[in-house]
């Protein structure tokens, strides 16, 4: 068990040296140092677990992925969520630091739309049809979902969008194009081309294979 061990934490630094960024040589690091170390911290805790596990949870499909079973149910907001569409665009970026980072910038902003835990919930139902609430606003529909490739399609009055679905250790993230995301946060406010929500628009020209939505419990 320990050589896997060892092999799986070696495999995530060498996901992490596909990229230059300094966080990225950090993250890579730290991985390494808890290969050799035989996965402790300072105060003798086992952390090479985290790190792994960290790096993975930032990308889209694979050991995040979510089940048709799992998606049934009702999910409310917790806080912004990101990920990459794969770890190689993810270690480009800077890994698992610029991620957290992309979260922060993205509070703001949603904090200015409305958005909160009591007034922004998705609700898929077992018959294909969803409910939701986003900032207060109401919208409701149709959805599909391509379990391959954890897609959601989204179809209601208001307006039409696809989405992906990522396991969290806490519930599910709903993630986002960036110009989906854009649309939806326009449609669901009266921000409609304010400065607001331009770091949406920043955030992804700064990073390729970016998608930025709601992480949900």
């Amino acid at each position: 068990m320990k050589k896997i061990f060892i092999s799986m934490s070696m495999a995530a630094l060498m996901v992490c040296g596909c990229g230059t960024n300094s966080n990225l040589d950090s993250i890579g690091n730290a991985v390494l140092t808890d290969v050799l170390t035989g996965g402790q911290n300072a105060n003798g805790a086992t952390n090479t677990g985290a790190a792994v596990g960290n790096i993975l949870a930032s990308v889209l499909g694979g050991n995040a992925k979510v089940t048709q079973q799992a998606l049934i149910g009702t999910w409310s907001y917790t806080r912004p969520g990101c990920a990459f569409t794969s770890e190689k665009l993810l270690a480009q970026a800077g890994g698992e630091v610029v991620a957290s980072q992309i979260k922060t910038k993205l509070q703001p902003t949603y904090q200015k739309v409305g958005i909160n835990a009591s007034n922004t919930q998705v609700t898929f139902n077992q018959d294909g049809t969803f409910s939701a609430k986003i900032a207060g606003k109401s919208w409701s529909g149709k959805y599909t979902f391509d379990a391959a490739n954890s897609k959601i399609t989204m179809q209601g009055l208001l307006l039409n969008v696809n989405c992906y679905a990522k396991r969290n250790s806490d519930g599910i993230g709903l993630l986002f194009e960036s110009k989906k995301l854009l649309t939806l946060l326009q449609t669901m406010s009266a921000l409609s081309g304010n400065q607001t929500l331009q770091t949406v628009g920043e955030l992804s020209k700064s990073y390729d294979g970016l998608r930025m939505g709601f992480d949900m419990k």
